[in-house]
Order: C-alpha cells, then structure tokens, then sequence
C-alpha cells in the first residue's frame, strides 16, 4: 500500500519536472491574485466590495489572508474587477 502510494507521488514529481523542463503541456499555472490590492485600488472596505461584487465575505477574508485560493470562475470576475471595476459593478447590479 506504501508503495503504491510513493508510486503515485513519485510520477506526480515525474510529470512536473516534465512541464518546467517544457516537454510536456496541460497544467494551467496560475500567478496568485493580490486580491487586497485589487480592492485598495477600486477604494472599498472589503464588506463594500463583497457586496458589490456578490462575494461572500467570509470568502473574500479568506482570499486575503491566504486561506484559500479563488477558483476558475472567482479568478475570472477577479480579473474583470481589477481591469475594470466599475463596468463590472454596473454590469452585476444590472443582473
């Protein structure tokens, strides 16, 4: 059982040596997000921007402080707020 489980670790190690020697593709890497910073910058507290954007803010705490990460669709909107946030603001409040 050990083994099988240092099998599986090991070929995991294998595959992303294999992708940062580039000879192998398909694992996304993802630069985290300063999602603070995103914040700071459109001039919120975090229970504006929560509420604003629709998150959680249990959530966006947890984000901030590095206890989880966003996910593909929260990365997205993250995204979208930090390059334009008050046209994804009117946009959710439309909705």
């Amino acid at each position: 059982m050990a083994k099988e489980a240092f099998d599986k670790i090991m070929g995991g190690l294998h595959e992303v040596q294999a992708y940062m020697d580039g000879e192998r593709k398909g694992f996304a890497v993802h630069e985290p997000l300063d999602i603070k910073a995103i914040r700071a910058r459109a001039e919120m507290s975090q229970a504006k921007f929560a509420r604003t954007y629709r998150l959680p803010l249990g959530t966006l705490k947890d984000w901030e402080q590095g206890r989880r990460q966003p996910d593909a669709p929260a990365r997205a909107l993250l995204t979208i707020i930090e390059r334009n946030p008050g046209a994804a603001a009117e946009a959710l409040a439309e909705a």
